[in-house]
């Protein structure tokens, strides 16, 4: 059976070519027709040999996602479902604003988690997504955009300039996939992203977060959400299994520098170099679903303050973007106003974020997709709210 590309970074990449008999400069050449030109056509790869050619037409694909569906809304923003097998489809949003373009990607078919206020997790969870669904997202993108080789060519800047890993599922539940997806994002072949334009969100999975740090470090955002263990263990269920105080200890090691030994650069696993001094911003970004009664109020403001005194952070406060039977209601804006000043007067950086996209359900918190789901956790939240 063939093997799919979108599969391999560029050690994996190398090896395979090896394991055919060509030579290693082989892989960066195919790795950059693959991702950075988007091409699937061996045939078109026209500075590879020929015999190399012909035998990748029997061996390899280039197996990109299929579309099942395409929304587009009136901000701008585009929501695709993109089909993965088995009745099941994942949702891919690109949010395009002046001078960036920020593709969110999803790493599973639904979510095991289950956070009481997430669209995804209501949908119940099938399995990971493979290293070729997740690059595939980005790897579509790039073609849906009409981009030849990552830029626009009415300007030549990129289209996509940032990846946040914050779509359908947990990525640190997903962890060598979505590590092996992170360095093609990196590889300079490939996409050439730099590490702090790309944004791995975990609703705190602890030991992963130290697992990213050491091997593959990019900018973290923690779905925190809560500012105690009572309030999270109910909104965040796996709070109950990694505690604030776990929680906050890993963030702190994740932004500490680690220098190698020698001080020398070392070649990381995507093949890009880089002096090892850990995560490539000095701060974690905690995001905060801002929900009416429940945690916006001066007290959790004021606990929060704590929580920046422990970890070098910004908070970004995100309104709840609704969905049915939710249980939530979005807090008012003046409400997350005072909730923001309070703590920008003791000097921490925070911020609102714009809802994009929710006329066609893609905004924070509402992906669904289409889910087979195992867990039967929707069927159990219908028998809820029928009751």
């Amino acid at each position: 059976m063939p093997v799919n590309l979108l599969d391999f970074d560029l050690p994996q990449l190398t090896d395979f070519l090896a394991s055919i008999g060509e030579k290693p400069f082989r892989a960066r050449q195919l790795m950059r027709w693959v991702h950075h030109f988007g091409e699937s056509d061996f045939a078109c790869m026209t500075d590879l040999a020929k015999s190399l050619r012909a035998r990748l037409e029997h061996e390899a694909v280039v197996g990109g996602p299929k579309l099942l569906s395409e929304s587009t809304a009136a901000d701008g923003t585009r929501k695709w479902l993109l089909d993965v097998g088995a009745g099941n489809g994942i949702e891919t949003v690109f949010i395009p604003e002046t001078g960036r373009g920020t593709l969110c990607v999803s790493s599973q078919v639904g979510c095991a988690l289950e956070c009481a206020f997430c669209a995804t997790g209501r949908q119940g969870f099938n399995r990971n997504l493979s290293v070729a669904e997740i690059i595939g997202q980005l790897w579509w993108a790039n073609r849906a955009l009409g981009r030849d080789a990552h830029s626009d060519p009415a300007t030549g800047d990129r289209i996509i300039t940032n990846v946040v890993m914050m779509g359908m599922g947990e990525p640190l539940t997903n962890f060598d996939n979505v590590v092996t997806a992170l360095r093609i994002m990196l590889n300079d072949y490939a996409y050439g992203l730099s590490r702090r334009r790309v944004t791995v969100s975990t609703s705190g999975i602890v030991p992963n977060i130290d697992r990213l740090r050491e091997e593959c470090p990019v900018a973290l955002a923690v779905s925190l959400h809560a500012p105690n263990d009572a309030l999270r263990d109910r909104l965040v269920p796996i709070n109950r299994k990694w505690p604030l105080a776990q929680l906050l200890a890993a963030c702190r090691r994740y932004v500490e520098a680690i220098p190698y030994e020698d001080g020398q650069d070392q070649a990381s696993p995507s093949g890009v170099k880089w002096k090892r001094l850990g995560a490539p911003r000095d701060f974690v970004t905690f995001e905060y679903v801002m929900l009416a009664g429940v945690n916006d109020q001066p007290q959790h403001a004021r606990e929060l303050l704590a929580i920046a005194d422990e970890v070098p952070c910004k908070f970004n406060l995100i309104p709840f973007n609704p969905f049915p039977h939710s249980g939530f209601e979005r807090s008012q804006p003046e409400i997350v106003r005072r909730f923001q000043q309070t703590l920008l007067d003791a000097g921490v950086v925070t911020t609102v974020r714009r809802t994009r996209g929710d006329d066609i359900d893609g905004a924070c918190g509402q992906l669904a997709g289409r889910v087979n789901d195992r867990t039967r956790r929707r069927e159990r939240h219908e028998v809820e709210v029928r009751a």
